[in-house]
């Protein structure tokens, strides 16, 4: 499609307007990065992958009453998103401590949770999306109690999808990081999935050797990222299973 005007630009993603109103195209780009963007590289094939990981988890959302920003995929490296004001919130779900929780609580990786904690980031890279609490979220207007409830719903059924497809295919879902966006239909305002969910914003583990498929293969230099998404990938069905680490794979429609 023609290209059109750019909206906002990230690390992984680019937006444009889209050819109505009320929609955006997301384009996926193949850049790494980490530790707030102190580490970066290009992966090739990486933004197509995602893009068609994202269309999956999004789609099998959408298709069990999670709603979400997804509409449908334009090409192999952009979708057909709904416009949506974005909470300026990282909803962190986690199910094992790995990373920062790891970090800040001394907390051996690995260590399965009692039950799935939900953590809030306030989105503001030049301040390293630090964590917040909801009486920071309620008193500065980010969201409000009803909006925090929903969300803390919404994130839970999210970890119910993707534990058990990850789980299906002998991955562990570790943790991973959503954002949520307002739309309105009419006078009634209500939240959805927004973003992308792809291994650039989830912690996933092979069940039997612990191997890591995830960002952290970029972060903590344990091989091939291509690689890592590649077998998510192929695991899920996104990919056929004969194929090989390629720059540009080849997509199942």
């Amino acid at each position: 499609m023609a290209r059109r005007k750019k909206v906002y630009e990230g690390k992984a993603k680019i937006l444009y307007e889209g050819p109505e109103p009320g929609t955006l195209v997301q384009y996926f780009k193949d850049d790494a990065t980490a530790f707030n963007a102190e580490k970066r590289d290009v992966i090739d094939g990486k933004g197509v992958l995602n893009n068609r990981l994202s269309e999956f988890f999004m789609q099998g959302l959408n298709g069990v009453g999670v709603p979400t920003h997804f509409m449908r995929r334009l090409n192999m490296r952009e979708q057909l998103i709904r416009a949506a004001e974005i909470i300026p919130l990282e909803v962190v779900v986690r199910n094992v401590a790995a990373g920062s929780l790891s970090k800040r609580l001394g907390i051996e990786e690995g260590t399965a949770l009692p039950r799935p904690i939900i953590e809030f980031c306030y989105k503001d890279d030049k301040l390293g999306d630090p964590l917040v609490t909801e009486e920071h979220i309620i008193a500065f207007g980010w969201a409000s109690q009803q909006d925090l409830d929903d969300i803390v719903a919404l994130a839970l059924r999210v970890n119910d999808f993707l534990s058990g497809c990850m789980m299906a295919v002998g991955i562990k879902l570790v943790d991973f990081k959503i954002e949520v966006g307002r739309v309105w239909d009419g006078d009634f305002q209500r939240l959805i999935l927004a973003d992308e969910i792809s291994p650039d914003s989830c912690r996933l583990w092979d069940i039997e050797t612990g191997k890591k498929l995830d960002k952290d293969v970029f972060r903590q230099d344990l091989g091939s990222l291509s690689d890592a998404y590649t077998e998510v990938a192929r695991r899920l069905g996104v990919i056929p299973h004969n194929s090989g680490p390629v720059a540009r794979p080849t997509l199942i429609n």
